[in-house]
Order: C-alpha cells, then structure tokens, then sequence
C-alpha cells in the first residue's frame, strides 16, 4: 500500500504530459521569435539589389551607373 509505487502508470504519463508541454513551449517560443529566413547569408547587398533593378528595367544605365558609384561598387 505505502510502497512508492503509488503511481503506477499515472505518475508516468504525467511526467511525459510536462515534457512534451515544455517542448511544445520552446517550439512556440522560437517559431513566434526569430525563425525569419533572413540570414546575414540570404540578404541581398544594395549592389545585388541595385543590379535587379537594373535587369527589371526599373532604372536606366545613368541613374545605374550613378547609384553603383555611389556605393562604391
């Protein structure tokens, strides 16, 4: 009756019941945080941005010329 064991299988469950609620929160933690794509590796350099423009027809070769000096490119 007092062996310890009272318990049984509930005491077990309800230690995977908070384990799996504490990794549910970190999840949602770091999903809701940070998780943006925009990773010093994936962001463009106002060159790149400025050579898009460019090919898209946005500015001509003068205005391009110019803001590529600008930024010393």
């Amino acid at each position: 009756m007092g062996n310890g064991f009272g318990m049984g299988f509930g005491g077990g469950f309800m230690w995977l019941f908070w384990i799996l609620l504490i990794v549910v929160i970190v999840w949602a933690v770091k999903a809701a945080g940070g998780s943006s794509n925009d990773s010093p590796e994936t962001q463009k350099s106002a060159l790149d941005i400025l050579k898009e423009r460019y090919a898209r027809g946005e500015i001509d070769q003068e205005e391009f010329e110019k803001k590529r000096e600008d930024l010393g490119g």
